[in-house]
């Protein structure tokens, strides 16, 4: 039997911080940070909170199906108060390290968004130089509605991405592995090498 969706749980953070008076809650993930090729993709997302607005199945990107993140990210875009992505290049990843780079990804997400956030909640435990209060919560894409809608739109946005890369660069199976380390995709740059959206330092010990 299907396991009912939990909004009470998945709202705790969102509902803890209106009660401290927040009207508008960003939720703001990345999604590529470990992949061999192609950007960092970051989204921040403020979505509306009342009830009959709510999305049922917004969780952790990676726990959903293809069919269903493209579904819901598209519910998402549509409902969202005010969303934005941001991707950070794999040059600019060599340039200033992965970490960094998603700090700034998601920093200028949120920084670009249409509304300006009463508070921010981030994935994982990333404080970023950003102009609003924020609160992190490890395991957030799975445990906070905002966060994992950021999630899905973030993971969509990138996956797309690396579709058309695949059409350009065949060769790396782009449209299986999504630019990660796949023993399949290993074997193509040791036998072909790299291509311009490989991140270098991610690489170079291959």
């Amino acid at each position: 039997m299907k396991k009912p969706y939990d909004f009470d749980s998945k709202l705790f953070c969102e509902r803890a911080l209106e009660k401290n008076g927040a009207k508008y809650i960003a939720g703001a993930d990345e999604v590529g940070r470990g992949p061999l090729a192609g950007p960092v993709v970051c989204a921040a997302v403020i979505m509306p909170l009342s009830p009959e607005l709510l999305i049922e199945g917004v969780d952790d990107s990676k726990k959903l199906s293809a069919k269903r993140r493209e579904q819901l990210s598209e519910l998402i875009k549509e409902r969202a108060l005010a969303y934005a992505i941001m991707e950070i290049s794999n040059e600019e990843i060599d340039e200033i390290n992965i970490l960094q780079a998603t700090r700034k990804g998601m920093r200028e997400a949120l920084l670009a968004l249409k509304i300006a956030p009463d508070a921010v909640l981030t994935d994982g435990n990333m404080t970023l130089d950003i102009p609003f209060p924020q609160q992190s919560v490890v395991h957030g894409d799975a445990l906070s509605y905002s966060i994992g809608a950021a999630s899905i739109i973030a993971k969509v946005y990138r996956d797309a991405l690396m579709d058309k890369l695949a059409e350009a660069f065949p060769a790396y199976g782009f449209e299986k592995n999504k630019g990660y380390g796949t023993a399949a995709h290993i074997a193509a740059i040791k036998e072909a090498g790299v291509c311009p959206f490989h991140r270098r330092t991610f690489t170079k010990k291959l």
